[in-house]
């Protein structure tokens, strides 16, 4: 079994702000605030999460082909 790689450089499509993320492993993250612009991220449609999104990497549950669950928090 791959191992979920968990480090994502998130970028903005406001302000093209980047920031490298630690993802969850556990649920995917439907939130996001930038940083530097304060705009709320959301998942495109289609995608479950705003890794899945804005990021240079997939979600863990995504990398492992498992289901999402949303993170509520």
């Amino acid at each position: 079994m791959t191992r979920a790689s968990l480090e994502s450089l998130i970028t903005c499509p406001r302000c093209a702000h980047q920031k490298s993320e630690t993802m969850p492993t556990g649920a995917c993250q439907w939130f996001y605030e930038c940083e530097s612009c304060h705009t709320l991220l959301k998942p495109l449609p289609g995608d479950c999460c705003v890794f899945c999104s804005y990021g240079t990497r997939k979600c863990p549950p995504k990398q492992r082909n498992d289901s999402c669950r949303r993170e509520t928090t």
